[in-house]
């Protein structure tokens, strides 16, 4: 694939809630890798007085609205996984503007490679603006267990939200690497330093 002078090489990162993609995302920072994270993105994009939070505001009401004008990622969760409709014009909105913050970001990276980390690189197709992609894969129940365990949410909405995000055998069929993040963290780590090496030596890095 190839991208405009964002970066000269970019790796997609991805992975179903619970995958443990951020702890992967964390330990290429470890290791001294430029990295952005749609998520973080997706923050800067609605915070108060930008254009796409008074569109979401307009669209759904004041209710996912905080009190001091933030927005409530928890009420806007509950409607959008409850109306497949909602949340495609949701994901229609920001899609675009996501973009523009992420590529922007990465076009900063002084490190030989950088990492755009994404739980919808392939449903955005942003994907094809990436020169590989990584996807982190763990069996579901560990993603439900994990998920509980760091989020105050119900194991329903968890369910809601695998059932929403594209299918494991999907996102695999994407993938040029995969982690299977089935272990601790030391083990997760040890794939992603020798993934870290494979991809300096695909940019002529010193590993």
């Amino acid at each position: 694939m190839t991208t405009a002078a964002f970066t000269p090489w970019i790796l997609g990162l991805t992975g179903g809630i619970g995958s443990g993609k951020s702890a992967a995302a964390e330990r290429f920072v470890e290791l001294g890798v430029h990295l952005v994270d749609a998520d973080q993105a997706a923050r800067w994009v609605v915070e108060p007085g930008r254009p796409a939070l008074a569109s979401i505001v307009e669209r759904f009401g004041p209710d996912v609205l905080q009190g001091d004008g933030q927005l409530d990622r928890a009420a806007l969760r509950q409607l959008i996984f409850a109306d497949p409709a909602q949340r495609k014009w949701l994901e229609q909105l920001l899609h675009p503007l996501i973009g523009q913050e992420i590529f922007s970001y990465l076009a900063k990276a002084q490190s030989p490679y950088a990492v755009y980390v994404s739980p919808l690189l392939i449903e955005s197709g942003q994907y094809h603006k990436t020169q590989r992609v990584l996807v982190i894969d763990a069996p579901q129940d560990l993603q439900i267990a994990r998920t509980l365990a760091r989020d105050n949410t119900s194991a329903e909405q968890v369910q809601a939200i695998l059932q929403a995000q594209l299918a494991r055998e999907d996102r695999l069929r994407h993938a040029d690497d995969v982690v299977v993040n089935d272990g601790g963290l030391a083990a997760l780590h040890e794939q992603i330093d020798r993934l870290h090496h494979f991809y300096l030596t695909l940019k002529g890095g010193q590993p």
